[in-house]
């Protein structure tokens, strides 16, 4: 297996390219230790040339076929040193006729499968975002299929900003998968004694053909060793947020509390004050304007100011959130003119955030999350990222060099969301880019959950979900269920006063976001009584029943990927594995369109061909029939569903029994 090979790595300093595989670097040592399940091989480096040293170090997870790799890079020389480019792996790999598979990016867009041959022999396949946001234009994972032998291979580079995965020809009968920091735009200068740390990669693969087993991996091993975790984030609360119902034009200290009581009633568990809360006393004060100014209330929409209603939910047993967007710098915020060194720059101009690889600002940001989470009592931070950096800041007044802005600013927002960690370890961080242009591994060793996107119409939903969870555990997936929008969207239509509005398909449109982190954002007050009781009864099925299988079990996509706009497969279908085998969850949704018709036989997976299985409607509360666990692979089990319809199916072994 190529992830229990040695992984190179390369690097380009003073313009020459410098590896393990190069003239001039030495291998000097190592040392393996063992530790919970991981074993950890530290390679060490020196080019005697460059006085460059290189600390490899490669964690591979027991149980698994996943290694992570990243190089700790030191000047030992006499001069500095000018580091051009960092390719954390250099994968060796056979030539074959792989197919890749990567998903693009977008706002409303993500997670949009794109599969394809490799170029002609002799030319290079490259993903890269140059955004300066890690999911913004593609995300950062890659899949190579070789379908003749079934193995498949995945990378994904652990990086919140510029990364750049690329294979290319390695002599006559190779190929060598890179990946790591994009150098486009990027150069650090070393000074003697100095030690930068690369982005971390992953490399995971299987050779059973099924993009699920390398699914399941990145999930085991990032619930057990990379995602944060507390009691609340364990709880998989579900949540409230404001936003899509009211935005900034409509939230206020009245409207907040309303829903609140509504929420408390319905048995939600978190209630979120997204944007609009900061700035002036001004009732068409726009939030994207007043972002770096968190020390100012609208005191217009909160005239008692924010714990009031932190003091309200909690009183009610609810948890208090908050959005904040640390990191950016709306153009009429007085930070920006109170703090002229804030800023960051390209040449000479505003780029829209404060560079926090300026230790004042740095700084700056941990105590004023650490303010917000202490005054107003937060449980839950939900931290947004509005714009794209693209190369970042090159300001040389802030303690980096001209070419490496991006790359520190990312660096002291990793160090600032490990401190609040430490120092809050009960509040909840939520990490969000314009919905999911930020999605990526190295924010979720730092975050508890990701918000995946923005829109949440059905079939986009059920695109997200599917795509997201190639790379994330389905618990640290977060997603509303369709939202009534005040604005206006092409495909946001939801209206729970339709009196057209079924049953079966108010539950199509709950359960999808029940597939992991579990939310809604409503006019909970204005809603129909039948309305209010369906989603406080799915509350209910989530957290007494689902919440457990989202979050411990292996899901298993048991249809292709369904797509936005009417395209790809329109059945849907997962299925949650306990690790045990002894319970299954199964989800199927029938999407609007009739291809494939009224009826569809779903096959499942990760059964005992043996035993007996009973099958209960988890809505209907009835038994629905007992099979094989080889029937129910081989044969399947059929659904007849209408258009925007959905079942939700209890699949238990009989202990003792079997057919």
């Amino acid at each position: 297996m190529v992830t229990a090979i040695d992984i190179g790595f390369a690097l380009r300093v003073d313009g020459v390219l410098r590896g393990p595989d190069e003239a001039g670097m030495k291998r000097t040592g190592s040392r393996l230790t063992e530790e919970g399940g991981r074993v950890v091989d530290a390679a060490f480096f020196v080019d005697g040339e460059s006085g460059v040293r290189v600390e490899r170090t490669t964690v591979r997870y027991e149980g698994t076929n996943l290694a992570e790799q990243w190089l700790k890079v030191s000047n030992e020389g006499a001069g500095d040193v000018r580091i051009e480019a960092v390719d954390s792996i250099a994968l060796p790999l056979p030539v074959r006729d792989y197919e890749t598979m990567h998903y693009t990016g977008g706002w409303g867009l993500e997670f949009e499968a794109v599969l394809s041959a490799l170029p002609p022999r002799g030319q290079p396949f490259r993903l890269e975002t140059r955004k300066g946001r890690s999911s913004a234009d593609v995300h950062p994972w890659v899949a190579l299929f070789d379908r003749a032998s079934g193995r498949i291979v995945s990378a994904s580079v652990m990086w919140s900003g510029n990364w750049a995965l690329e294979l290319t020809p390695d002599g006559e009968d190779g190929m060598k998968l890179t990946g790591g920091l994009n150098a486009w735009e990027f150069h650090k200068t070393l000074r003697p004694g100095e030690t930068m740390e690369s982005p971390h990669v992953v490399v995971v693969e299987t050779d059973t053909g099924d993009l699920n087993d390398i699914s399941a991996q990145y999930a085991r091993v990032g619930r057990k060793f990379w995602y944060p975790r507390n009691e609340l984030s364990a709880s998989l609360p579900v949540e409230w947020n404001h936003w899509w119902s009211y935005e900034d034009k409509r939230i206020n200290e009245e409207t907040f509390l309303a829903n609140a009581d509504r929420a408390a009633e319905m048995g939600f568990d978190v209630c979120t004050l997204d944007a609009g809360w900061f700035g002036p006393a001004e009732e068409e004060a726009h939030w994207y304007d007043f972002r770096g100014d968190w020390d100012r209330v609208n005191e217009l929409r909160f005239p008692r100011g924010l714990r009031v209603l932190s003091d309200a939910c909690h009183r009610r047993g609810l948890k208090f959130g908050l959005w904040c967007e640390i990191e950016a710098l709306g153009q009429r915020a007085e930070l920006g003119r109170r703090r002229p060194d804030f800023p960051a720059l390209r040449d000479g101009e505003p780029l829209g955030y404060v560079c926090l690889a300026n230790p004042e600002a740095e700084r700056w940001a941990y105590e004023t999350l650490d303010r917000l989470i202490a005054e107003y009592g937060c449980d839950w931070i939900k931290l947004d990222y509005n714009l794209d950096p693209g190369a970042g800041c090159n300001r040389t007044d802030h303690g980096h060099g001209s070419g490496d802005g991006l790359f520190g600013h990312i660096e002291a927002y990793y160090r600032v969301l490990e401190r609040i960690r430490a120092k809050h370890p009960h509040v909840l961080l939520e990490s969000c880019s314009s919905g999911g242009l930020r999605i990526d591994l190295g924010l979720m060793k730092r975050t508890h959950t990701t918000f995946l996107s923005d829109p949440d119409w059905p079939e986009h939903d059920l695109q997200l979900f599917w795509g997201a969870s190639t790379m994330l555990a389905p618990d640290v997936c977060l997603h509303w269920g369709y939202c009534e929008w005040l604005g206006e969207h092409r495909y946001q239509k939801f209206d729970p006063r339709d009196p057209e509005l079924t049953r079966e398909k108010l539950d199509y449109y709950t359960r999808i976001s029940m597939l992991g982190g579990f939310g809604f954002s409503q006019k909970l007050p204005e809603l129909p009584e039948a309305v209010a009781e369906r989603f406080a009864r799915h509350i209910r099925t989530y957290r007494e029943l689902v919440s457990g299988f989202v979050r411990e079990a292996d899901l298993f996509r048991l249809t292709d990927q369904p797509k936005r706009f009417g395209r790809g497969e329109r059945w849907a279908a997962f299925q949650y594995a306990k690790p045990d085998g002894k319970e299954h969850l199964l989800f199927v949704f029938r999407l609007h369109g009739m291809q494939g018709g009224a009826s569809r036989s779903i096959t499942l997976r990760s059964l005992d061909p043996a035993a007996l299985y009973s099958l209960t409607s988890v809505d209907e509360g009835r038994e629905l029939a007992v099979r094989t666990g080889a029937e129910l692979m081989e044969e399947g089990l059929m659904f007849r569903l209408g258009e925007e319809e959905s079942e939700l199916v209890l699949v238990r072994k009989k202990e003792g029994e079997t057919g």
